[in-house]
């Protein structure tokens, strides 16, 4: 191989004197020779051009060929979005259909005022859920949730306060601030809706690169008062079955606890 290579690159005089050479009757098997030793140089562009269209038609790894990874299609994303959202706004339009069939109970109001604020604060804890999933099920793309979980929960929280202000005190502030001031569980209650204004402002990824990710984080720390503040507020309104607010303090225990234990483990 290497000889051909070497003949196919001699010099022009070399290649004239074996044409010469070939054109000699007498010379006959020198001229073979010489053919033979010149017919690298024709046979190497064809063969060049053949090995460049054989890697042309070969698999790609990147291109599905098994070695890469797959990723998950943009339809799917958008299928499993559709479905979170779905499942979040469910709670939502049976209220709407159970209020506009009369089917709230002996009081409407209070029934539709509760469950807006019940559904809140288990949409808070299905949130603080969201990283203990993905940690022990080994699924990082379920974060991805946390955004549109959260605010779905001030969406609930919100209307939970609308209705109370418009529904039952039909837009009295003044009774509102007596409310505040009197009634330790509306203290509470207010308190917690106020600390979760700016993370649902600052949720979006243009105020995580303007605060800063270190502060943005800081910022978020806040769900760690806003859920307890949510479940006293939850305890402290129910007046005969503590059992519903006491399930959510223990969840809430167990999702805070979890995390506890996980710095304590991971600090040297």
């Amino acid at each position: 191989m290497a000889d051909d290579v070497e003949t196919a690159s001699s010099s022009p005089e070399k290649r004239g004197r074996w044409r010469a050479a070939d054109t000699r009757r007498d010379g006959g098997g020198e001229g073979q020779s010489a053919v033979r030793a010149a017919a690298p140089s024709t046979a190497e562009p064809v063969l060049g051009r053949a090995l460049r269209a054989t890697r042309g038609r070969s698999p790609s790894p990147a291109r599905g060929g098994g070695a890469g990874r797959k990723r998950p299609s943009k339809a799917r994303d958008n299928l499993v979005y559709a479905a979170v959202w779905l499942t979040c706004a469910a709670p939502l339009a049976w209220l709407a259909f159970r209020a506009f069939t009369g089917d709230l109970g002996v009081n409407p109001i209070e029934t539709l005022i509760r469950q807006l604020g019940v559904w809140g604060l288990r949409l808070l804890l299905v949130g603080l859920a969201i990283t203990p999933a993905a940690v022990i099920l080994r699924k990082p793309r379920l974060a991805r949730f946390r955004r549109t979980i959260g605010l779905f929960a001030f969406a609930y929280v919100s209307l939970h306060l609308l209705s109370y202000i418009g529904v039952d005190l039909y837009f009295d502030f003044g009774q509102l601030v007596k409310d505040i001031l009197k009634r330790p569980f509306i203290t509470l209650g207010m308190a917690a809706f106020v600390l979760l204004i700016p993370l649902a402002i600052t949720s979006t990824n243009g105020w995580v690169i303007r605060m800063g990710r270190a502060a943005w984080s800081r910022l978020h720390w806040l769900i760690y008062l806003i859920v307890p503040l949510g479940v006293a507020h939850y305890y402290l309104l129910v007046k005969a079955d503590h059992r519903p607010p006491l399930v959510y303090g223990a969840i809430l225990a167990v999702l805070l606890g979890w995390r506890l234990w996980r710095a304590t483990r991971s600090s040297p």
